[in-house]
């Protein structure tokens, strides 16, 4: 029975071997091209992610060298740098470019800069956190214009549930507070204050807000000149 048993297997041996050498005749085109191919697709992406990391490395030295220049009261070579990043540089440092170029752009002209955060905020292909943040760096540069209203409407908007909220609130609750709009100021402050993910520093400036809300207005009254003294009498 023992003997039996070998002679199975050995059968069975034999005809798993016929069977791989008929597959391997005739698919044996198939395996060696497929294993190219991979070898090829893992070379290309290595080949690929090194490609990346050497852009992103010649942008980051391109990116500080644009901020030097804006540093050193170069503007206009720093904006030309960056106008080139936004040019041809990598995705993000494309976008870094465009935030600073505005920023370069709006210590001259505050209406200019912010109408170049505005493009970034229309921009769809940007991520939404992203566009947020133009809108409301181009909402505090109008905050001073001559009309404030686009300014403070898109604050509001932002304060409803952006990432950006706080900073939306603590600028509507200043601009209140300096209109002399005690209530509307409270409110938006008390909106901080109530809100569990307001950063601790924040939080540190709301108590002062809430003082200057809580004294109110301030009434200045003119002191009113006390009568002068009559002269001395002359004396002979």
């Amino acid at each position: 029975m023992a003997e039996n048993n070998e002679f199975f297997r050995e059968v069975n041996e034999d005809y798993r071997r016929d069977q791989v050498a008929q597959i391997w005749r005739r698919y044996s085109g198939v395996f060696i091209a497929l294993a190219i191919l991979v070898v090829a697709a893992v070379g290309g992406w290595r080949y690929w992610q090194n490609a990346q990391r050497l852009a992103a490395e010649a942008a980051s030295e391109r990116f500080d060298t644009a901020n030097r220049l804006a540093r050193d009261g170069k503007p206009e070579e720093a904006e030309k740098a960056f106008s080139a990043l936004e040019a041809d540089g990598p995705a993000g440092y494309r976008l870094l470019a465009r935030f600073r170029s505005a920023a370069e752009t709006a210590k001259r002209d505050p209406a200019a800069g912010a109408a170049e955060l505005d493009r970034i905020a229309d921009d769809t292909r940007t991520g939404d956190g992203l566009r947020d943040l133009a809108r409301l760096r181009a909402a505090l540069l109008r905050l001073d214009a001559a009309d404030p209203a686009p300014a403070i409407s898109t604050l509001q908007g932002l304060a409803a549930s952006s990432p950006f909220r706080h900073t939306a609130r603590e600028m509507l609750g200043l601009v209140a507070l300096r209109r002399g709009q005690y209530d509307e100021a409270g409110r938006w402050f008390d909106q901080l204050a109530t809100d569990p993910e307001t950063p601790q520093n924040l939080r540190q400036r709301i108590e002062v807000y809430a003082a200057l809300v809580a004294g109110g207005p301030v009434t200045v009254t003119e002191a009113k000149p006390e009568p002068a003294a009559p002269p001395p009498p002359i004396t002979r």
